[in-house]
């Protein structure tokens, strides 16, 4: 069985950054791609960004694009989130997920991953 178990989250001003972490643990593998979702309060969880098991493809939501990273450090088997510019509409409860097949795709469905983290905070406001 995976775990995923995010961090970083927070209060941050707008035009802050912050760098939200997903570590895995239950396996030996980093053979699985990776993504992050977000979810506003009375909102459906939306994608954000996802990578694939080398980091060598990457795809991002409009909304974010050009102001998020998404990278992973398989020796750690953590992957990370780095936001910055961030704006109050990204407020929301941030969610790493995982899923093991395909590996060398990046998948942009909350439907397409298996494993999920329980969830970081993340609160942009003045």
């Amino acid at each position: 069985q995976v775990q995923l178990v995010e961090s970083g989250g927070g209060l941050v001003q707008p035009g802050g950054s912050l760098r939200l972490s997903c570590a895995a643990s239950g396996t030996f593998s980093n053979l699985y791609t990776m993504g992050w979702f977000r979810q506003a309060p009375g909102k459906e969880r939306e994608f954000v960004a996802a990578i694939n098991w080398s980091g060598g493809s990457t795809t991002y939501a409009d909304s974010v694009k050009g102001r998020f990273t998404i990278s992973r450090d398989n020796a750690k088997n953590t992957g990370y989130l780095q936001m910055n510019s961030l704006k109050p509409e990204d407020t929301a409860v941030y969610y790493c997920a995982a899923r093991f097949g395909k590996i060398g795709s990046v998948f942009n469905t909350a439907s397409s991953y298996t494993y999920w983290g329980q969830g970081t905070q993340v609160t942009v406001s003045s």
